[in-house]
Order: C-alpha cells, then structure tokens, then sequence
C-alpha cells in the first residue's frame, strides 16, 4: 500500500456568515454597477462576518461540522492546521484559538499563510504528519474575513473578496481511495501582486500607514489574471498526468473560487471539460483560503461526491503559489 493512498478526507464542514451582501450594495461603493460585477466574475453575492465574528469564528463552525461529518470529538483530534492570511491577531496564532474554543486540548496546531493557496498546502501537511504518526488524524481548516481589509472603492478587490471558512477530517482511508498525489510551488518573484504592505516588520503600523491606505488587501488584477493563465493549466495536468490519468478521466475539478470567468478558462485550457466544475463564488464570491474547503463540502453536501470519483484540488494565489491535489473519494 503506498502513503499517497493511505490518507485520505474522512470528512467535511464549512460555515458562511449570516449577512448576505448584493452586487447592488458593492456596487455603489466600487464606483461600477451590479451588471459589470456580474459579467466580470460571475459573482451575485457574497458574505460578510458580523461585527462579532472574526476568522477563528468562523473556522470554528466550519470544524465542528468537519468533525461532525467524520463522526469525531474534538479530542479525538491530534493535529490542528489553519490557512489564513486574515488571522484574528498577529499572534497568538488563530489555530491556537480555534483549539481552545472546540476543546482539541490534544492537538498541536499551528497556521500557515498561503494566502488561497492555503488549503491545499496544510492538505499535503497533514499527509506528512499523518506518515510520521500512523493512525493520527489532522484537522485543516481555510478560513479568511477579507471584509476587514478591504477598501470598497477599489473595484479590483472589493467586488470579488468575502468571508468564510472551510474544513477537513484528514486520516487513514481504504486503499486505494484517498490521496493519490500533490503538487506544491512557489514565485516569489511575483510576489508584488497580491499584498497588504502595512503592519508588518517592514511597514509597521503607524498614523502615516493608516492615511496611505496601507492596511488595505491590493491586488494587480491583470498580473494575477496572467500569471494563473501561465501557470495554473499545466501545473494541473503535470499533476494528473504524473500518476497515469487525463484530464477526461477527472470527475470533479474543485478550484479557488476566484473568478468565474478566469475558472472558465482554466477547465478549458486544462482540458477539463468533461468534469463537474464546482462553483460557489455565484452566492459566496472569493472567500480566500476557504474557497476550496467550502465547495468541497458543498459537493460532498450535495450527494455530488460518490466513493471512486477523481477530484482534482487547485489552490492558487498570493506569493504567488499554486497548491494541487489529486484524489480519489471515499472509504474513510
């Protein structure tokens, strides 16, 4: 029995915000209409956390469904990873809240920031701390509330980005169901495309950062747009290809849910037109690093999934990074 094959998702939860927000309601703020949203990413609405609600918040709801759906407590759990780029605090660390909050005393955890990349990266982490301690299993959690960080008159960012957070039960699983391989890059030469350049060690917080803006989410959109037309199509078929498939053979495509019309491109550049592409961004738009936990729980939620499909993970953003995986579903 390879690794690959041996660790597998036992279950999934995700959790949206409450307060629905229109394309009207952006709109009128980002200086475009509800029309050109629409058409430009295919977005109808999206969430908004509530006043109360910061991203461990929302990681919360989404693990206790995770757990719910792998049939687990809490305590159950040995390993706690959560993908965020819009954590509650600059320390301690948001896993470490979550922790406390759902009562995983036994599990060590930890973040990553990959920003939507995020996911799929603490997917592959959890196959390696699952391999070091057979038998363990690892909760990962993407969760992001980019309306804190937005400014809503800049059309690039403040029509795409929301909050929400996704999960995963990630342990052993009947051969040959689970992981069957991944992918991990990184270009850090790209990385001025998507930044938030205050409040770091860099640009610290200060009167004169707060006037400039700096704390604001920024993204190059064209740049973006480019980079994952370059990269993120054969990057996915290199994956698919390097264990013994096509593109035709995959039955679910479940990408960052970043755009409608870039995913658009992306199944037709990758050749993935004979999957079901899951979209959520219509009713949630860009929610970050929980983007493809959400539309995954969403399918498997849906009766979408069934025990032998193909599912293709593709997680991309800032960094810039792309993170893929390869499994087959079932058997936990």
């Amino acid at each position: 029995m390879s690794l690959a094959s041996a660790v597998g998702i036992l279950g999934t939860g995700s959790y949206l915000p409450k307060e629905e927000v229109s394309n009207e309601e952006v709109a009128a703020r980002a200086g475009v209409t509800a029309e050109w949203i629409e058409r430009k990413t295919q977005i109808r609405s999206r969430r908004y956390a509530a006043p109360h609600e910061a991203t461990s918040d929302l990681a919360v709801h989404a693990a206790a469904a995770a757990l719910e759906s792998a049939g687990l407590r809490a305590d159950e759990v040995d390993y706690l990873i959560v993908s965020t780029s819009t954590g509650d605090h600059p320390q301690p660390p948001t896993a470490h809240l979550v922790q406390d909050a759902l009562g995983a005393r036994g599990a060590a955890c930890f973040d990553v920031n990959v920003v939507c990349s995020g996911f799929v990266y603490a997917l592959v982490l959890a196959q390696g701390l699952i391999a070091l301690r057979p038998g363990s299993r690892c909760l990962v959690i993407g969760a992001d509330v980019y309306s804190r960080i937005l400014d809503f008159s800049d059309r690039k960012t403040a029509v795409l980005f929301a909050d929400g957070a996704g999960a995963a039960v990630v342990g052993a699983v009947e051969a040959p169901y689970g992981i069957i391989g991944t992918q991990l890059s990184g270009r850090g030469d790209a990385h001025r495309l998507i930044r938030v350049d205050a409040g770091g060690s860099r640009r610290p917080a200060s009167p004169q950062t707060l006037a400039d803006g700096g704390h604001f989410f920024t993204m190059d959109g064209r740049g973006v747009r480019d980079f994952v037309a370059e990269h993120v199509p054969p990057a996915l078929v290199s994956l698919v290809e390097a264990h013994g498939f096509t593109p035709a053979q995959i039955d679910h495509f479940v990408p960052h849910q970043a755009n409608g019309v870039m995913l658009g491109d992306i199944v037709e550049r990758t050749g993935l037109t004979g999957a079901v592409t899951h979209r959520t961004l219509r009713t949630y738009g860009n929610v970050g690093s929980a983007s493809v936990p959400v539309a995954l729980d969403d399918a498997r939620r849906t009766g979408a999934l069934s025990d032998g499909d193909l599912v293709l993970l593709a997680g991309f953003g800032g960094g810039m990074s792309i993170g893929t995986a390869l499994l087959r579903w079932g058997r936990g």
